[in-house]
Order: C-alpha cells, then structure tokens, then sequence
C-alpha cells in the first residue's frame, strides 16, 4: 500500500546503522518540517534494531520494511515505488543535514522543469572545512567515464573556500543526497537494480541527461557527511563494483560510434590499475577487477537490449559536463589535483 501524497518525501535506506540513525535522524526531522515534507525510512533487513528504536523515538517516521538487504539500487527502487511525492529526496544515514538545507534545493527544482535532479554542497562532517569525497560540489566524468568533482579528483579533496559558490549544471548528482522529480524516477525505472550499488546516480543522471534533462548543483544548501559508513573504501567487493558498473554504464550510455573504442580504452586501462594494485600487494582488489570485466561479458546482451530500447527517447549524446580529456592522464602525468587547473568550463 502507497504512503499518502507527500510534496516531498526523504528517504533514508537503511541497513544496520542505528547508531547514525540515532546521531542524525534527529536533525533530518528537526531541519525537515517544511510544509508537506515527510521522512521515510526504508528499512533494508536490518538485525540492528533499527525499526524499534525509530518506533519508540520517532513516530513520526514513515517506516518501510524488507526482509533482506537488497542493496542500494533495488532497495531504493523497492521503496519509492511505495511513495507518493512530487520529490524524491535520497539521503544517506550518515549525513548532517543544516538548517534551511531543503529550500535551495526545491528552489532550484521548482524554477525548471527541465531540471530532473538537484544536489547540495557536501562537507566532510569530521573535517567541515574540507568537501567530501562522495559528492562535493557536483559530479563529471571524463570521455572514459572516470568519475570525478568539483573540489575532489581520486584521492585530493579540496578544502571549500567557496571556490565552486555558484549554481552550475554538473553531469551527476551524488546518491549521498540528490532531490529528484519522483515522477521522472519512475519513468525512468528508477536505479538500475543490476548495479546493486555503487554509480547507479551517475548511469541513472547520463540517462536523463541522454533524454535532455538537466543536473544541478546549488551551493546554497548544504549538507555533512560522514561517508563510508555502509561498504568502506578498501574493500574488494566495492571495487568489484565499481569496475563493472563503470562499464556497464559506458555500454548503455555512450554515443554508439564511440562505445567500442572507449570501451576497450577502459578495459585496457583497468589492466593498469590491476597491476597497480598488485604491486602494492592488494590481492583482494587485483582479483576483483578481473571478476568485474568477467561479469561485464555477462551483462553485455541487457546493455545491448537497453540501448535498443532507449534509443527513441535520446535527444542527444553531447554534454559539456563530460570531460573531453582524460582525467588519468591530467591528474597522474600533468598533475592537476583541482577541478579549477582543469581549465575546462
């Protein structure tokens, strides 16, 4: 059964992190009573105790229950299927949100139609004069779909002097705390479920993008986020998943004259980056790379017949948002460790 109509619902996914839910669900609620705003927690299986400590301490939460962790990707779908709303807002458990960080957003949201997702300014909620990794001040890739931000390429984030102060279209919205037009969520078929986790925001914000929506980043709100919290950093299996997904979102994406040739571009690359984590001795993370590229093979027939699909929606392939160099050989050869010495746009 449907949650009643809601102009906005936040929506948490939860799996066994009461002790964020207990650190910051408080603030959501507090900085969240803007007129028809309604928080929601999607429970994904969690044996934390999470679902009876909302219940006793904030009843006001909408609570969604499953009986299994079904990941990011499906567990999210899986909920707002559920919800009534004109805005979707996805927000991680481990984020600090401030007070008026709703309005910009929907500002921005209301001001375009055309605007299908709005992301905030991410601080690192232990170094809140730094941006944070995940998210920063919005999300591009280059022409071989690395991922990277305004104030965080790899490794280096930047400290927020509000160097990036202005409300810019970006390539992709953050999955740690994006507003998105529920409806077009749903048209869309949400996340790709195949991702399970891990830049099911970035395929699902190239798609609007492919359909002529926009992404947007709004300074004006801003958020802070612990990050890594669920599936830490140096672990194998988010290193499995970033790999494969990274490729199956080329394959479902790209331009079709230019898939194959970026394609086997990035295959080529990750060989490089498997030696690199070879000589470093991370086993775990060598051997995942080659699990991705195989699973990859698996799922090309479902990019194939995707794009099949797709192709009547495309309004163009062409975004200023995508970095037409590559971001490897800028920051590792020419080393430039801002997205300001890119010097791109």
């Amino acid at each position: 059964m449907a949650i009643r109509m809601h102009r906005i619902a936040i929506v948490i996914l939860n799996w066994n992190t009461r002790g964020f839910l207990e650190k910051y669900l408080p603030g959501v609620i507090r900085f969240s009573s803007m007129e028809g705003a309604k928080v929601v927690v999607a429970d994904n299986g969690s044996v934390d105790g999470s679902v009876s400590f909302i219940k006793e301490y904030h009843p006001s939460v909408e609570i969604i229950e499953f009986d299994r962790n079904h990941g990011f990707a499906p567990g999210y779908n899986m909920a707002l299927s559920r919800i009534e709303a004109e805005y979707f807002v996805i927000l991680n458990s481990d984020v600090q949100v401030s007070e008026n960080w709703l309005y910009p957003l929907l500002h921005t949201m209301d001001s375009d139609p055309l605007v299908a997702v709005c992301m905030p300014r991410i601080r690192d909620l232990n170094k809140p004069e730094f941006f944070e990794y995940a998210g920063a001040a919005g999300g591009f890739i280059d022409k071989y779909g690395y991922a990277f931000c305004q104030g965080r390429i790899f490794d280096i984030v930047e400290n927020d002097y509000n160097q990036y102060n202005k409300v810019k279209e970006i390539f992709w919205a953050t999955g740690a705390c994006m507003i998105v037009r529920a409806q077009l969520f749903k048209i869309m078929g949400g996340f790709d479920p195949e991702f399970f986790a891990h830049m099911e925001e970035i395929d699902l914000c190239w798609r609007l993008k492919n359909r002529g929506y926009r992404i947007v980043y709004n300074p004006g709100s801003i958020i802070y986020h612990l990050g890594g919290g669920t599936l830490p950093k140096e672990n194998p299996f988010k290193t499995y998943l970033n790999f494969r997904n990274n490729l199956l979102m080329l394959a479902k994406n790209l331009p079709p004259g230019k898939t194959r040739k970026i394609i086997a571009t990035r295959i080529f690359m990750d060989y490089l980056s498997a030696i690199r984590f070879l000589i470093k001795g991370s086993f775990g993370d060598f051997r995942a790379i080659f699990r991705a590229h195989s699973a990859f093979y698996k799922g090309s027939d479902l990019c194939r017949e995707f794009r099949r699909k797709e192709a009547r929606f495309i309004t163009g392939y062409n975004h200023n948002e995508i970095y037409p160099k590559s971001i490897v050989f800028q920051y590792f050869v020419k080393r430039k460790y801002t997205f300001t010495a890119l010097k791109w746009f």
